[in-house]
């Protein structure tokens, strides 16, 4: 069965973008527009999803305040805070109410399908479980981080000798910044590995991501060290 998906935005364009973006994914569906705080409340606990994808900004107050409403009902939903507000105070307050990810916009779909498929994978492993070990709630709870010493848990498709030599390459500074094109020619692999490491580690917080406009042809995607 597919996981149901509730999207809450108030910009319909959007809305329709991350539609398109979470039924290109496998395993997900979507149950509900929602464009408003006051019909977010109401089709979350009607159509009790399994995830929302929820926007911070509206005109009547803050996504966050849907996000404690489910919290507070003991609902069995996740969330995934898709916003353009960077500020540490936000993003703590998203925190505070169990996020499941946090993701900027403009969203590239590949740290959109990434955070989606986290999400997947994390109800698979919980699925059936009724006592975990300390190994399995360390997993849970801290998906990128070493399960022992030396010896970092990395996601499927994330090479640990792949990483290295990706992480190496921000050794140098790069004033303007690196694109996954320019990850490629520097090692060897190709743009859609290179996007796939840069965004995991944009994600685990070691780099940061911004769209670079030229004066013609689309937006640039470049990557900065933290």
């Amino acid at each position: 069965m597919d996981f149901k998906v509730l999207i809450v935005d108030d910009d319909p364009n959007i809305a329709e973008i991350h539609r398109h973006f979470t039924e290109k994914i496998d395993g997900f569906g979507v149950v509900g527009l929602a464009d408003s705080l006051e019909d977010a409340a109401k089709m979350s606990e009607l159509l009790t999803p399994d995830l929302i994808l929820l926007d911070f900004y509206f005109p009547e107050g803050l996504g966050t305040d849907i996000l404690w409403r489910i919290r507070a009902r003991r609902q069995a939903t996740d969330v995934i805070m898709i916003t353009a507000a960077r500020e540490l105070e936000t993003l703590q307050d998203a925190m505070r109410g169990g996020i499941f990810d946090y993701i900027l916009k403009p969203v590239m779909f590949p740290r959109f399908r990434e955070a989606l498929q986290r999400f997947q994978q994390h109800r698979k492993q919980v699925a059936g479980k009724v006592g975990l070990d300390q190994r399995e709630i360390d997993r849970l709870l801290h998906p990128y981080q070493d399960s022992k010493p030396g010896e970092p848990v990395l996601p499927k498709g994330i090479d640990p000798l792949t990483l290295k030599t990706v992480v190496a390459v921000f050794d140098q500074p790069h004033p303007d910044g690196l694109s996954a094109e320019e990850i490629s020619l520097r090692t060897g692999i190709s743009r859609t590995t290179a996007r796939r490491y840069l965004e995991f580690l944009t994600a685990r917080g070691q780099l940061t991501a911004e769209l670079i406009y030229g004066a013609v042809g689309r937006p640039e995607r470049k990557y900065f060290p933290v």
